[in-house]
């Protein structure tokens, strides 16, 4: 599957990174949410997983863009901090498909990722 991680916070990204491609996926990864609307554009992913807070453009943007703009049905998750329950409900009224709030470990994002494979 290709996924699209979007996250501003370099760790993090290649935390994510290492651990989604060791379970086998094609990782597009953006530093920013500028990259994250440019890879949007011009790749196609089975999934995006977004922060919500980058700089550029917001998580809600990337997932507004995937939504409206590009019409894209796919799987939307979002990386939230706590005590973010309206941005969640806003990210709900969007089209979010998921959302886990950080910290969080790598083997909890490998599970919500394993149940959109197709």
């Amino acid at each position: 599957m290709k996924i699209l991680l979007a996250e501003d916070e370099s760790i993090m990204l290649r935390t994510m990174e290492f651990r989604l491609k060791k379970d086998g996926h094609e990782i597009l990864c953006a530093a920013d949410g500028t990259q994250a609307l440019e890879l949007l554009r011009s790749q196609t992913p089975d999934l995006v997983i977004t922060d919500l807070n980058m700089p550029g453009a917001s998580g809600l943007e990337v997932l507004q863009c995937a939504r409206e703009t590009l019409g894209l049905k796919i799987p939307v998750i979002l990386l939230t901090g706590t005590g973010e329950v309206e941005v969640v409900r806003r990210a709900r009224e969007l089209g979010v498909t998921d959302y886990i709030s950080k910290p969080f470990s790598p083997n909890a994002l490998s599970e919500m990722v394993g149940k959109y494979k197709f």
